[in-house]
Protein backbone atom coordinates (compact mmCIF):
# COMPACT_ATOMS: atom_id res chain seq x y z
CA UNK A 1 0.00 0.00 0.00
CA UNK A 2 1.42 3.32 -0.84
CA UNK A 3 1.81 6.02 2.10
CA UNK A 4 -1.34 8.09 2.77
CA UNK A 5 0.83 10.95 3.58
CA UNK A 6 2.96 13.53 1.04
CA UNK A 7 6.33 12.82 2.30
CA UNK A 8 7.87 16.06 2.21
CA UNK A 9 5.05 17.56 4.13
CA UNK A 10 4.99 14.88 6.95
CA UNK A 11 8.81 15.74 7.86
CA UNK A 12 7.96 19.61 8.25
CA UNK A 13 7.30 20.00 11.77
CA UNK A 14 3.89 21.54 12.43
CA UNK A 15 5.74 25.00 14.05
CA UNK A 16 6.99 25.72 10.51
CA UNK A 17 3.86 24.41 8.64
CA UNK A 18 2.28 27.40 5.88
CA UNK A 19 -0.55 25.34 4.40
CA UNK A 20 -3.26 24.01 6.85
CA UNK A 21 -5.58 22.38 4.61
CA UNK A 22 -9.00 21.59 6.37
CA UNK A 23 -10.78 18.23 5.40
CA UNK A 24 -14.13 17.82 5.99
CA UNK A 25 -15.09 14.78 7.95
CA UNK A 26 -18.36 14.73 6.53
CA UNK A 27 -16.80 11.70 3.89
CA UNK A 28 -13.79 9.85 4.58
CA UNK A 29 -13.61 10.20 0.83
CA UNK A 30 -11.76 13.68 1.31
CA UNK A 31 -9.01 12.03 3.80
CA UNK A 32 -7.03 10.44 0.94
CA UNK A 33 -6.35 13.55 -1.34
CA UNK A 34 -6.16 15.88 1.50
CA UNK A 35 -2.78 13.88 2.80
CA UNK A 36 -1.49 13.35 -0.24
CA UNK A 37 -1.63 16.67 -0.99
CA UNK A 38 1.76 19.60 -1.07
CA UNK A 39 -0.40 20.60 2.38
CA UNK A 40 2.13 20.92 5.28
CA UNK A 41 -0.37 20.26 7.77
CA UNK A 42 -3.87 18.38 7.14
CA UNK A 43 -7.27 18.44 9.86
CA UNK A 44 -9.73 16.53 9.48
CA UNK A 45 -12.73 18.79 10.48
CA UNK A 46 -15.68 17.66 12.53
CA UNK A 47 -16.65 21.47 13.36
CA UNK A 48 -17.88 23.74 10.85
CA UNK A 49 -17.64 21.16 7.92
CA UNK A 50 -20.28 18.54 9.44
CA UNK A 51 -23.69 19.52 10.64
CA UNK A 52 -25.01 18.34 14.14
CA UNK A 53 -26.89 15.32 12.98
CA UNK A 54 -23.97 13.90 10.80
CA UNK A 55 -21.17 14.42 14.02
CA UNK A 56 -21.42 11.25 15.73
CA UNK A 57 -20.72 9.37 12.43
CA UNK A 58 -17.80 11.95 11.57
CA UNK A 59 -16.60 11.42 14.64
CA UNK A 60 -16.25 7.63 14.29
CA UNK A 61 -14.93 8.04 11.07
CA UNK A 62 -12.17 10.07 12.05
CA UNK A 63 -11.05 8.20 14.63
CA UNK A 64 -11.26 4.95 12.24
CA UNK A 65 -8.68 6.50 9.90
CA UNK A 66 -6.48 7.97 12.36
CA UNK A 67 -6.70 3.70 13.60
CA UNK A 68 -5.75 2.59 10.22
CA UNK A 69 -2.81 3.94 9.38
CA UNK A 70 -3.28 8.40 8.66
CA UNK A 71 -2.40 10.73 10.94
CA UNK A 72 -3.58 14.55 10.62
CA UNK A 73 -4.76 17.09 13.03
CA UNK A 74 -8.33 17.44 14.13
CA UNK A 75 -10.59 20.49 14.28
CA UNK A 76 -13.04 19.49 17.62
CA UNK A 77 -16.00 21.32 18.16
CA UNK A 78 -15.93 24.68 20.96
CA UNK A 79 -15.71 23.59 24.42
CA UNK A 80 -19.14 25.30 25.21
CA UNK A 81 -21.08 22.70 22.82
CA UNK A 82 -22.28 19.24 23.73
CA UNK A 83 -19.88 17.44 21.08
CA UNK A 84 -16.36 18.77 22.77
CA UNK A 85 -15.91 16.21 25.51
CA UNK A 86 -17.34 13.45 22.77
CA UNK A 87 -14.43 14.49 20.64
CA UNK A 88 -11.71 14.26 23.05
CA UNK A 89 -12.19 11.31 24.54
CA UNK A 90 -12.40 9.50 21.19
CA UNK A 91 -9.59 11.23 19.67
CA UNK A 92 -7.23 10.59 23.58
CA UNK A 93 -7.32 6.57 22.10
CA UNK A 94 -6.08 7.69 18.19
CA UNK A 95 -3.00 6.69 17.82
CA UNK A 96 -2.67 8.95 14.52
CA UNK A 97 -3.55 12.25 15.92
CA UNK A 98 -1.07 14.95 15.70
CA UNK A 99 -2.70 17.23 17.65
CA UNK A 100 -6.22 19.29 17.46
CA UNK A 101 -7.59 22.35 16.58
CA UNK A 102 -10.12 23.93 19.11
CA UNK A 103 -12.93 25.56 17.33
CA UNK A 104 -14.37 29.14 18.71
CA UNK A 105 -11.25 29.57 21.46
CA UNK A 106 -12.36 32.43 23.94
CA UNK A 107 -10.45 31.92 27.04
CA UNK A 108 -6.99 30.30 28.08
CA UNK A 109 -8.41 27.68 29.98
CA UNK A 110 -10.12 26.08 27.27
CA UNK A 111 -6.55 25.69 25.48
CA UNK A 112 -5.90 23.90 29.07
CA UNK A 113 -8.67 21.53 29.72
CA UNK A 114 -8.49 20.41 26.65
CA UNK A 115 -5.04 19.67 26.39
CA UNK A 116 -5.65 17.95 29.83
CA UNK A 117 -7.92 15.85 28.39
CA UNK A 118 -5.56 14.34 25.29
CA UNK A 119 -2.71 12.31 25.72
CA UNK A 120 0.35 13.99 27.39
CA UNK A 121 2.39 16.27 24.74
CA UNK A 122 -0.72 16.48 22.42
CA UNK A 123 -0.54 20.35 21.05
CA UNK A 124 -3.50 22.31 21.01
CA UNK A 125 -3.92 25.15 18.47
CA UNK A 126 -6.45 27.70 19.44
CA UNK A 127 -8.55 28.78 16.82
CA UNK A 128 -9.42 32.36 17.47
CA UNK A 129 -12.86 33.37 16.42
CA UNK A 130 -14.53 35.80 17.88
CA UNK A 131 -13.95 39.56 19.29
CA UNK A 132 -13.74 38.62 23.15
CA UNK A 133 -11.10 35.85 21.68
CA UNK A 134 -8.66 38.45 19.75
CA UNK A 135 -9.18 40.61 23.39
CA UNK A 136 -7.94 37.72 25.01
CA UNK A 137 -5.44 36.70 22.84
CA UNK A 138 -2.28 36.81 24.82
CA UNK A 139 -3.37 35.18 27.76
CA UNK A 140 -4.74 32.10 25.31
CA UNK A 141 -1.08 31.93 23.70
CA UNK A 142 0.89 31.67 27.15
CA UNK A 143 -1.91 29.42 28.08
CA UNK A 144 -0.35 25.49 29.36
CA UNK A 145 -1.00 23.49 26.49
CA UNK A 146 -1.51 26.00 22.91
CA UNK A 147 0.77 25.40 20.74
CA UNK A 148 -0.46 27.87 17.86
CA UNK A 149 -2.95 30.46 17.22
CA UNK A 150 -5.14 30.90 14.07
CA UNK A 151 -7.45 33.14 13.01
CA UNK A 152 -10.78 31.98 12.46
CA UNK A 153 -11.63 34.97 9.88
CA UNK A 154 -15.38 33.84 8.80
CA UNK A 155 -16.76 33.55 12.20
CA UNK A 156 -15.06 37.04 13.24
CA UNK A 157 -16.45 38.92 10.57
CA UNK A 158 -19.90 37.60 11.43
CA UNK A 159 -19.39 38.72 15.14
CA UNK A 160 -17.94 41.98 14.61
CA UNK A 161 -19.38 43.21 11.22
CA UNK A 162 -16.08 44.04 9.87
CA UNK A 163 -15.06 43.12 6.02
CA UNK A 164 -12.65 41.28 4.32
CA UNK A 165 -10.53 44.20 3.71
CA UNK A 166 -7.20 43.92 4.74
CA UNK A 167 -7.48 47.41 6.98
CA UNK A 168 -10.67 45.98 8.40
CA UNK A 169 -9.24 43.26 10.02
CA UNK A 170 -5.65 44.18 10.20
CA UNK A 171 -5.87 44.81 14.28
CA UNK A 172 -7.25 41.31 14.69
CA UNK A 173 -4.09 39.68 12.54
CA UNK A 174 -1.62 42.31 14.62
CA UNK A 175 -3.06 40.97 17.95
CA UNK A 176 -2.48 37.38 16.96
CA UNK A 177 1.02 38.01 15.72
CA UNK A 178 1.87 40.33 18.98
CA UNK A 179 0.18 37.43 21.36
CA UNK A 180 1.92 34.75 19.59
CA UNK A 181 5.13 36.84 20.03
CA UNK A 182 4.59 37.20 23.82
CA UNK A 183 3.15 33.53 24.38
CA UNK A 184 7.02 32.58 22.39
CA UNK A 185 4.73 30.60 19.99
CA UNK A 186 5.41 29.94 16.02
CA UNK A 187 3.40 32.89 14.20
CA UNK A 188 -0.15 32.58 14.04
CA UNK A 189 -1.90 31.32 11.16
CA UNK A 190 -4.52 33.26 9.01
CA UNK A 191 -7.81 32.12 7.62
CA UNK A 192 -8.74 30.87 4.15
CA UNK A 193 -9.04 33.02 1.05
CA UNK A 194 -12.39 30.95 0.19
CA UNK A 195 -12.15 29.91 -3.38
CA UNK A 196 -9.02 31.79 -4.23
CA UNK A 197 -6.18 30.38 -6.43
CA UNK A 198 -3.40 31.61 -8.55
CA UNK A 199 -2.51 34.84 -8.43
CA UNK A 200 -5.56 35.87 -5.87
CA UNK A 201 -4.20 33.92 -3.46
CA UNK A 202 -0.81 34.72 -3.73
CA UNK A 203 -1.53 38.75 -3.35
CA UNK A 204 -4.09 37.30 -0.04
CA UNK A 205 -1.03 35.45 0.65
CA UNK A 206 1.42 38.64 0.69
CA UNK A 207 -0.81 40.26 3.21
CA UNK A 208 -0.81 37.02 5.56
CA UNK A 209 3.35 37.84 5.21
CA UNK A 210 2.93 41.29 5.66
CA UNK A 211 1.23 40.85 8.73
CA UNK A 212 3.72 38.83 10.17
CA UNK A 213 1.61 35.48 10.10
CA UNK A 214 3.38 32.66 8.80
CA UNK A 215 0.47 29.88 7.96
CA UNK A 216 -2.84 30.30 6.03
CA UNK A 217 -5.92 27.74 6.59
CA UNK A 218 -7.16 26.51 2.81
CA UNK A 219 -10.19 24.39 1.84
CA UNK A 220 -8.92 23.21 -1.16
CA UNK A 221 -6.18 20.61 -1.79
CA UNK A 222 -4.99 22.64 -5.10
CA UNK A 223 -4.80 25.40 -2.92
CA UNK A 224 -1.84 24.85 -0.38
CA UNK A 225 1.06 24.80 -2.87
CA UNK A 226 0.05 28.18 -4.04
CA UNK A 227 0.57 28.98 -0.23
CA UNK A 228 3.37 27.35 0.38
CA UNK A 229 4.94 29.47 -2.67
CA UNK A 230 3.42 32.65 -1.05
CA UNK A 231 4.52 32.14 2.48
CA UNK A 232 8.25 31.06 1.75
CA UNK A 233 11.18 33.15 1.26
CA UNK A 234 11.25 34.57 -2.28
CA UNK A 235 14.56 33.63 -4.90
CA UNK A 236 15.80 37.32 -4.47
CA UNK A 237 15.71 36.53 -0.81
CA UNK A 238 17.70 33.33 -0.31
CA UNK A 239 19.94 34.53 -3.04
CA UNK A 240 20.65 38.09 -0.81
CA UNK A 241 20.39 36.07 2.41
CA UNK A 242 23.20 33.24 0.68
CA UNK A 243 25.55 36.14 -0.34
CA UNK A 244 25.87 37.81 2.97
CA UNK A 245 25.94 34.63 4.78
CA UNK A 246 29.34 33.56 2.72
CA UNK A 247 30.38 37.08 2.92
CA UNK A 248 30.26 36.73 6.74
CA UNK A 249 32.12 33.18 6.88
CA UNK A 250 34.50 34.88 5.10
CA UNK A 251 35.45 37.84 7.70
CA UNK A 252 33.03 40.50 6.34
CA UNK A 253 33.38 43.86 8.96
CA UNK A 254 30.49 44.40 10.86
CA UNK A 255 29.78 48.04 8.62
CA UNK A 256 26.80 49.58 10.68
CA UNK A 257 24.55 49.69 13.72
CA UNK A 258 22.06 47.41 11.01
CA UNK A 259 24.77 44.57 10.01
CA UNK A 260 23.79 42.03 13.23
CA UNK A 261 19.71 42.76 12.76
CA UNK A 262 20.16 42.02 8.90
CA UNK A 263 22.74 38.86 9.67
CA UNK A 264 20.21 37.32 11.88
CA UNK A 265 17.34 37.61 8.94
CA UNK A 266 19.52 36.15 6.74
CA UNK A 267 20.06 33.32 8.93
CA UNK A 268 16.58 32.66 9.74
CA UNK A 269 15.54 32.85 5.87
CA UNK A 270 18.59 30.18 5.02
CA UNK A 271 17.06 28.03 8.16
CA UNK A 272 13.61 28.56 6.24
CA UNK A 273 15.24 27.91 2.61
CA UNK A 274 16.48 24.42 4.23
CA UNK A 275 13.57 22.65 5.93
CA UNK A 276 11.29 23.45 3.10
CA UNK A 277 13.95 22.57 0.47
CA UNK A 278 14.09 25.76 -1.36
CA UNK A 279 17.98 25.90 -2.36
CA UNK A 280 17.24 23.96 -5.78
CA UNK A 281 13.52 24.89 -6.13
Amino acid sequence: MAPFRNSRAAALPAKLSRSWLLASAADEANFAPALASEADSVVFDMEDAVPAPGKAEARERVVEALSTGMTAWVRVNGIETDYWADDLAALSKAPGLRGVMLAMTEKPEQVTHTAMRLQAGTPVLALVESALGIENATAIASAPGTFRLAFGVGDFRRDTGASDEPMALAYARSKLVVASRVGQLPGPIDGPTVGALGEKLLDACKVTQSMGMTGKLCLMPEAADFINQGLSPSESEITWAHELLEAHAAGAVVGDGSYLPRLARAQKISSLADSYGLWNA
